[in-house]
């Protein structure tokens, strides 16, 4: 015999459920919250697992090239990047210097230039209206890449901090993969462990791609502005190639001071000037970027497109400077973790050769 159901003890675990799922919600937006607020931070930690990539590679290949332990090689390597940018600057620092203190100066009186091109030309009001717009425009993104130039001096403190932690995850990695790992569920270990190989692969890739890829296009653009006689073609190709590390916008970014500089020759050189930056976009795009695919991971160009749009507004400079491997590590993160992992369909990891089997 069957007694009736106490309406109170059915609505016992209702109101537990609905607790329960107040109380996850609350726990993942203040989660949500605090990445938000700690998102400068966390920058700077990613920033400090890209430049201890760089250092591992190389700290690698001193050990292969001199037989020496890891400390050694790692205190070798570090002392030769010190080396080399305190070298480049000592011989190349005044020069370049002066030639951006030159693009700061020559900026205005190009704009000028172009506008009083144009109104020679005999374009209509409308277009002068937007090329008007445009200058406006540029402006404003020169004064805040001024104040982006700005904070960045302003943040020794982050850049030295950014070095110092480099080093120690470059000095002995495994320590803080087992430290992370151990804070895993034991069942996701293997998972886990697999996708630090995949980011930490991709990373590598894209690192050693994209510096020959910037050193290829910053000798192209300050031999080739050089060679059509526009004013500090050094300092032009040194954005060039610095920039060249912004997916997409950065070549687009690069291209404006040049073109403007190159207006104060003359109007054939900026035509010569932008026809110079679609070659060296076509040698990029279809040889250096193949070349970091191959080496990292192939990213959709529209991924990476709104990455950077979105790093951007959410990090500021630096999110945009770490848009590339930031979107790297994600992309692989969620092939490994979620699409392989969770939803339980094979597909081949990108940058994993061995799993093509």
């Amino acid at each position: 015999m069957t007694t009736p159901s106490d309406p109170t003890s059915s609505a016992f675990p209702t109101v537990g459920r609905v607790a329960t799922i107040t109380v996850t919600i609350l726990a993942i937006i203040g989660f949500a919250w605090m990445l938000l607020e700690l998102s400068g931070f966390l920058m700077l930690v990613f920033a400090s697992l890209v430049l201890a990539a760089i250092f591992g590679v190389i700290t690698q290949a001193v050990g292969r090239w001199t037989g020496i332990g890891r400390g050694p090689a790692l205190g070798i390597s570090v002392l030769l990047i010190l080396g080399v940018f305190g070298g480049a600057f000592t011989l190349f620092g005044s020069q370049l210097a002066g030639e951006f203190d030159t693009i700061r100066e020559s900026i205005p009186p190009a704009i000028d230039q172009v506008r009083a091109f144009l109104e020679r030309a005999g374009l209509s009001e409308s277009v002068r209206d937007m090329v008007e717009q445009g200058s406006s425009d540029v402006s404003r993104l020169a004064s805040q890449a001024g104040g982006y130039v700005l904070t960045a001096t302003n943040g020794i403190a982050n850049l030295v901090l950014v070095f110092v932690a480099a080093i120690f995850l470059a000095s002995d990695p495994a320590v803080y993969r087992r430290g992370l790992l151990l804070l895993m569920p034991r069942r996701a270990e293997p998972t886990i462990a697999a996708a630090l190989d995949d980011a930490s692969r991709g990373l590598r890739g894209w690192m050693v791609g994209q510096a020959v890829s910037s050193l290829v296009v910053a000798a192209f653009t300050w031999a080739g502005l050089a060679l059509l006689g526009v004013p500090a073609s050094g300092g032009l190709g040194l954005i060039a190639g610095l920039l060249d590390v912004i997916p997409m916008i950065g070549p687009i970014i690069a291209g404006v001071p040049a073109v403007l500089l190159a207006f104060t020759v003359s109007p054939i050189t900026a035509l010569w000037t932008v026809v110079l930056f679609l070659v060296i976009q076509q040698i990029q795009g279809n040889f250096l970027q193949p070349m970091i695919q191959k080496q990292a991971v192939d990213v959709p160009p529209a991924i990476l497109l709104f990455a950077v749009v979105a790093a951007g507004l959410l990090f500021g400079f630096l999110g945009v400077l770490l848009a590339a491997p930031l979107t790297v590590v994600i992309y692989v993160l969620v092939q490994r973790i979620y699409v392989r992992t969770l939803l339980g369909k094979d597909i081949q990891i990108a940058g994993q050769v061995e799993d093509a089997s």
